[in-house]
């Protein structure tokens, strides 16, 4: 999608402070963090929303969390624990419709969620 802030920001076009990066995801620190680890993992390819995914992006969402889990351990918040968060939705706070993942951490998290 043309305009999709986070397609620019996967091809380079937007500058983003980039922590991975893999022939299909990009990973980079969130701009207004939650945490004090904030990290948003994307697709390269435009995928709006959970309501917007298919069989065929099986083994993407697979790789997603794989990620996850390697950003977490690099990071050092796997022992004592994170979140992997997926908004759908403008009710459920997703502000861009491109499909992304926040792994958080480095601090207490409450539940349930706001």
């Amino acid at each position: 999608m043309s305009d999709c802030v986070f397609c620019k920001i996967a091809k380079g076009i937007i500058p983003s402070q980039k922590v991975a990066e893999t022939d299909t995801l990009y990973a980079f620190q969130d701009i207004n963090p939650v945490a004090s680890t904030h990290i948003l993992i994307i697709p390269k390819r435009h995928i709006e929303n959970n309501l917007s995914l298919t069989p065929e992006d099986n083994q993407t969402i697979g790789e997603i969390f794989l990620l996850a889990n390697e950003l977490a351990v690099k990071q050092g918040i796997d022992k004592s624990g994170f979140r992997v968060v997926v908004n759908n939705g403008s009710d459920a706070g997703q502000a861009v419709f491109h499909i992304h993942f926040h792994l958080l951490g480095g601090r207490i998290m409450l539940w349930p969620p706001g």
